[in-house]
This record gives structure tokens, C-alpha cells and sequence, in this order.
């Protein structure tokens, strides 16, 4: 027997200021469901879940909950007034011997329930907020961004009891690698209408592509009978004398219909543009250490960023990654130590906080009131890398409508404040970009066309994110922070510093263990060397390693045409296999060189 839906939309419709955002929109959630909900940037995400908490009501349409059903909705900017602490506004739904999950919860993600809601700051209420729905268990749970203002650990802690829960959800989120984990179908919102596919959000990418390319067959199939049968509509009126009325109309219904068609929204015209060459050296530290008050941020540590590089900076929230980035800018003396900035740095900015956004001014004052883009004698024009444009066209580019131009930009969505603080930095011209959490609300396509940019971008980046998907595409270099004053340096994005955070921490148990038995071995017993078939593998790896190195090399070289993809997919996937192939296989054969070669050492 099926069970009922625990939640259902019928027919919704619903306009804000003449614009529709709805139109006959019908969802269903069933119990056990794990749902992304993803969409553009202005899509009508937030809405739709607004939507489904009850808490916008829609122009005409249905929203049914079955009695007894509980739904819980995470809200992005939650009300705690009349609550003292963070704990009392987390616990006020739940029972005596249910308040242990909160305790749980704010363990996992890391707020203090005691912390006065006066003094608490937003990402701290967003916690508590988030600790008090998981704690309650709803039946149905609506999760809004979950992961803003969440560091990689409570990323973690959060992924892991919502994979446990038995609860169904419903998710929003900019985290690729969290969207993928944890769902298992998929709603896209697009041009105001939602479809779904029962496949979690790993397979969004595909499918939507699939849509949008058959969108434009049958766009371009509709203009060219519009262009048929608009030949016929004109030149065989002399050849008649009474025109096929039925055949107007049908020419007719059919521009309305191309008409009506919604055009996708285009991608942010965003690019960079690198200033001249910065020296080789970027920075050089050495021996920096730096603390508040009895707090050690940073101990000792020798760093040297290489033009070219692309360094990320993770670790815990409050760790100190921000002040670090500063220090290696020269914007905060260390206590101790030497930081040596490179030659003819041109650096840009991009700052967690928006700071470099005015709030109440306008997004129009915010272009043209910049000293590094105001145009002299124009109140009209902003400087975008060296050439004059008009404000509101370059904000087009970026996706803003002459509408919001005039503004205050404290009226813009989180997502639409880093487009606008984007706008700013990709004006000029830079060699060195020091981006402080710039995936916090930004949408996956944008977040795709920021990854393109940098890769091509012929400069440096020095990156700060809790965004796993986006480390590992983007950072050569991992700078883990882990408290204390540590901080490590290893190769690659973070799940590289994952696996060898793993094999550096391999149990001393295991060590002891083996030297052990070394010391229990005879005194007399020979030492084991290299058998015929050893030796005869290590004298044939050094070929093996060369020639896989050769063959990476020249797939590497294949796959570096950028019209490949589009042209030839399949080929740009067997290659891509390929690829990883023999990447493993190389991998595999140098540690086995490795072993053989201390062996024979041995």
C-alpha cells in the first residue's frame, strides 16, 4: 500500500511586483525523500520553500500536509527574540529528556549554547537555528544554505546525520560535493516552472544539458516553419484569391507561441584579466608567528608562494585563516618573523565580510563612486580594464536589471552581493587574487565560470572555502590550519591533504608493532634481498613509470582543447577515463619501485 505524500503542491501560482514566479506549479514530497532543490541564483528557490513551510502564501493554488505530519523549516535569517541564549531558543520545542540532542548538535556544529542571543552573531544564530531542527527530527525537514557559515568539519558532522536520519528533506545548497553525498532526487526550478528526476543532484548536470539541447531543437525547428510558412503567407497571396484563413491563424499561434517561449538567463559575462608579471616569488615567510593575546594563530611557519600558484587556506571556523591571509598581504605585522611581498604585485580582493560593499548605497554609487574605477568628468561610466563602459550595461553582464542598478545593495540576495563584489574586482586588471569565501551563495553555474576563470587566469590565487568540490578544482597547494598555531603545507586540493593527512597519521601502533617484530627476528637470520623476479621488476619499472609519464602527458595535451568537450564528447570522456587510468596505474608502479628499491637497499 503507498503511503501518503507528506507534502503536496497543486497548480501554485504566485506573483511578486507584476513578475510571475510561479505558474501552475505542482510538487510532491513522499516520505524517505532526499531532495535537491536547485536552481539560478533569482530562480525562486528560497520562494518555493517559503512556499512549502507555509510561510509565503501563494496567489491561487494548494498546499496540502496530512494531519500529524510535522515540518520543520531552517531559516536563513531565524527570529530569536524573547529567548536569552542560543540554548533556550534550541531546546524551547522539545521535551526534558529530548534536550541532549541540542547539546549534541551544538557540539557537531560548533556553537556555544550558553552565548547570549545579544551578543551572538549571524552565523552563530544560523547554527542554533539548524541545531534546534535537527534536534526536533520533523518528519519533513526544509534546509535553506545549511552549510553558510558552516567550516569543513561541521560540513561534515552535518553530512553524516542526515545521511543517518529518517527523516525526508528537502535541500538548497552552493556545496557540490554535500548536494551530491546526500540526495537522491533531484527538483530544478527554471523560467518558473519545476521538474524533477528521480536521481540525486550528481546527475543534475547532465540532464539539464540534455533538456537545454533539446529546447534548442525545437526552437530552431519551430523558427524555421515560422520562416516557411511566413514565405508562404506573403508571396502566394497574388496566386489566390482568397487566402487560407486557417493557415494565417496557425502562423499566428505560432509566433505566440515562439513568442511566450522564456528564455534561458545567460551566464555572468564574467571575466579576468591579469596585469603585468609579478615577480617569481609572491611571498616568502619565514619563520612568521602571531597571536591574540594568549591565542597562537600561527607558530613558526616558512612559506613560499610561487607565482602561478593557486594556494588554498582551510581549517576550522575562528582558527585564523582570514588574519593569516592578511599577514602574508602585509595588511597585519606578524609578531615574529620576516614576510617578504614579490615585485610588481597588482593584487584583488574579495572579502568574506563585503566590506567593500557600501550597503546603502546603490549598486549605480557603488561602481562609480570607486577610485580604481571612476571615470574622470562621467557619472555614467566605470573603467573596466582599461576601456569606459556604461555602469548599467557592465552590470548586465553580471546579470543585474536596470531595475535593481538603482537599489541600495542591502537589498540584494547573498548570491547577488558576490556577483556585485565580483563586478568590482573583475574590472581591473590584477596578478595576484585573494578570494576570502567567494562560493558562499553563489549558484553552480556561476560557481563553474569562476573555476574556468581561474584556471586560465595567468596570476595567483590565494583561496579561502569550506567548499570541498571547488578546493579540489581550483588549489594546487593546501595550507591546513589545525589550531594551535599548526599550520601544514601539502600538495593539491583537499582531498589530496586528506589522503595524506591519513598516511601521515598512520596508527604508532602499527610502527611499534613492525619494530618489533624486527627485534624478534634471529641475529643469525639473513637479511631477505631481492628475488629473481624482483630484481628483474625493478630494472623493467623505470620504462614503465616513462611511458605512462609520456602517455598522461599526451592525453593531458589532447584534452586541453577547449572546444573538445562540446565537439566531441565522447572522445573527451574515454580520454578523460583514460586519463585516470593510467594516472593510477603510474601511482601503483613508483610505489612499487618504492618498495622494491628500499628492499634491495635493505
Amino acid at each position: 500500500m503507498a503511503m501518503a505524500p507528506l507534502l503536496q503542491l497543486t497548480d501554485i501560482s504566485l506573483t511578486f511586483g507584476g513578475e510571475p514566479v510561479f505558474h501552475d506549479l505542482s510538487l510532491t514530497v513522499q516520505p524517505g525523500d532526499r531532495v535537491a532543490l536547485v536552481g539560478r541564483n533569482g530562480s525562486g528557490k528560497s520562494t518555493l520553500m517559503k512556499v512549502m513551510a507555509a510561510l509565503v502564501e501563494a496567489d491561487q493554488g494548494a498546499r496540502v500536509v496530512p494531519s500529524g505530519v510535522s515540518v520543520g523549516y531552517m531559516e536563513q535569517e531565524p527570529d530569536l527574540s524573547g529567548f536569552e541564549t542560543l540554548g533556550e531558543f534550541a531546546t524551547s520545542a522539545l521535551e526534558a529528556s529530548e534536550m541532549y540532542r541540542v547539546e549534541r548538535a551544538s557540539e557537531g556544529l560548533k556553537f556555544d549554547p550558553d552565548r547570549p542571543v545579544a551578543t551572538a552573531s549571524g552565523g552563530e544564530r544560523r547554527r542554533a537555528a539548524l541545531a534546534k531542527l535537527m534536534a526536533e527530527e520533523p518528519e519533513l525537514m526544509l534546509l535553506d544554505e545549511p552549510t553558510n557559515h558552516l567550516d569543513i568539519e561541521a560540513i561534515q558532522w552535518l553530512e553524516d546525520e542526515l545521511k543517518s536520519t529518517r527523516s525526508a528533506f528537502v535541500l538548497i545548497s552552493h556545496d557540490r560535493r554535500f548536494l551530491s553525498e546526500l540526495t537522491r532526487a533531484t527538483l530544478w526550478i527554471d523560467r518558473g516552472a519545476v521538474r524533477r528526476q528521480e536521481k540525486g543532484f550528481a546527475a543534475f548536470e547532465a540532464w539539464r544539458d540534455k533538456i537545454w539541447d533539446e529546447e534548442d531543437v525545437q526552437r530552431h525547428k519551430l523558427d524555421r516553419k515560422i520562416k516557411s510558412e511566413a514565405r508562404w503567407a506573403v508571396e502566394g497571396i497574388s496566386a489566390r484569391r482568397k487566402r487560407n484563413q486557417g493557415r494565417v491563424r496557425r502562423l499566428q499561434d505560432m509566433r505566440s507561441e515562439r513568442a511566450g517561449q522564456i528564455r534561458r538567463q545567460g551566464q555572468a559575462a564574467m571575466d579576468l584579466a591579469s596585469g603585468p608579471k609579478s615577480g617569481k616569488k609572491v611571498v616568502d615567510a619565514k619563520g612568521i608567528a602571531h597571536a591574540f593575546g594568549d591565542k597562537p594563530i600561527i607558530r613558526g611557519l616558512d612559506l613560499t608562494i610561487q607565482r602561478g600558484d593557486r594556494v588554498a587556506f582551510v581549517g576550522p571556523n575562528g582558527v585564523g585563516k582570514t588574519t593569516l591571509l592578511k599577514i602574508l598581504m602585509g595588511e597585519i605585522a606578524p609578531d615574529s618573523g620576516q614576510i617578504k611581498l614579490g615585485t610588481n604585485l597588482v593584487p584583488a580582493i574579495f572579502d568574506q565580510n563585503r566590506a567593500r560593499l557600501d550597503l546603502e548605497a546603490s549598486l549605480w554609487d557603488n561602481m562609480t563612486t570607486d577610485p580604481d574605477m571612476r571615470v574622470s568628468g562621467q557619472s555614467d561610466q566605470v573603467m573596466v580594464r582599461g576601456v569606459p563602459k556604461h555602469v548599467v550595461g557592465y552590470l548586465k553582464e553580471f546579470l543585474f536589471d536596470e531595475r535593481q542598478v538603482r537599489a541600495p545593495v542591502r537589498s540584494l540576495s547573498g548570491g547577488e552581493k558576490a556577483r556585485l563584489l565580483l563586478a568590482k574586482i573583475m574590472a581591473r586588471e590584477s596578478n595576484l587574487l585573494v578570494l576570502d569565501e567567494p562560493t558562499n551563495d553563489l549558484d553552480v553555474e556561476t560557481l563553474d565560470l569562476l573555476q574556468e576563470l581561474l584556471d586560465d587566469y595567468d596570476g595567483t590565487v590565494m583561496l579561502v572555502s569550506h567548499d570541498r568540490d571547488f578546493l579540489d578544482r581550483v588549489a594546487t597547494q593546501t595550507i591546513a590550519m589545525e589550531g594551535r598555531g599548526r599550520a601544514t603545507v601539502y600538495a593539491g586540493g583537499w582531498s589530496d591533504y586528506q589522503s595524506q593527512r591519513r598516511e601521515a597519521e598512520a596508527p604508532q601502533e602499527k610502527v611499534k608493532a613492525k619494530q618489533a617484530a624486527e627485534k624478534a627476528k634471529p641475529a643469525a637470520e639473513p637479511k631477505s634481498g631481492l628475488s629473481y623476479t624482483e630484481k628483474h621488476r625493478l630494472e623493467a619499472l623505470p620504462g614503465v613509470i616513462d611511458r605512462l609519464t609520456a602517455e598522461i602527458a599526451k592525453l593531458e595535451d589532447f584534452m586541453a582543447d577547449p572546444e573538445l568537450f562540446s565537439k566531441e564528447p565522447v572522445k573527451f570522456q574515454k580520454a578523460t577515463e583514460a586519463l585516470v587510468e593510467r594516472q593510477e596505474a603510474l601511482a601503483a608502479a613508483e610505489e612499487e619501485w618504492l618498495e622494491l628499491a628500499e628492499k634491495a637497499e635493505a
